[in-house]
């Protein structure tokens, strides 16, 4: 019959220096997983995905990047501005709007009628009433001011700048600018 200590094999202490490698190894991970969400939570702070219900833009996914300058013909989103007629169409708090730039500060908006235009060219024409049937007030004109832009799109039931309850949109009502996904 063998010995027992036979059967049962020997515990031998690792060497010194085999012992310290899954520690390094299990460190050096713990910091790359705080860099990795760190930088996420960095990202995440100023990007946003957002979908798009408005048949005014074609796209229904849109990138926000928060810390981006508007330029012309860029999709801006934005927290629209308070009004009677804006909670009548979209509740008492509607989701942001997302426009193209087609005036910028020190652009000069003109109107003819009901039809606007930004430094000569024509960008839209704004109808007398909305789908509910309220007179729709004309937007501004004039100089377009510093840090606010005349925004748009083609669509004729759009709900932007040449009404008066939106307006030029100021920077302090811009949630960022945006880039079709889809």
């Amino acid at each position: 019959m063998p010995r027992a200590d036979r059967l049962i094999p020997r515990l031998r202490p690792r060497p010194r220096s085999s012992r310290i490698w899954p520690r390094l190894t299990l460190l050096a991970g713990l910091g790359a997983g705080t860099l990795a969400l760190t930088a996420l939570q960095g990202f995440a702070q100023s990007h946003a995905l957002l979908i798009n219900a408005s048949p005014s833009l074609p796209h229904w996914a849109i990138w926000l990047e928060k810390d981006a300058v508007p330029t012309r013909g860029a999709i801006v989103l934005f927290a629209p501005p308070p009004s009677k007629l804006l909670t009548a169409h979209f509740g008492k708090r509607p989701q942001p709007f997302g426009k193209r730039v087609l005036g910028m500060p020190g652009d000069v908006v003109t109107r003819q009628g009901r039809t606007f235009a930004i430094n000569g060219e024509v960008v839209a024409t704004a109808k007398p009433k909305s789908r509910k049937g309220e007179a729709l007030a004309l937007g501004p004109t004039g100089t377009i001011p510093a840090g606010c832009y005349y925004v748009g799109t083609d669509h004729p039931d759009s709900f932007d700048s040449r009404y008066a309850p939106i307006g030029w949109i100021c920077q302090d009502r811009i949630l960022g600018v945006g880039r079709p996904i889809l």
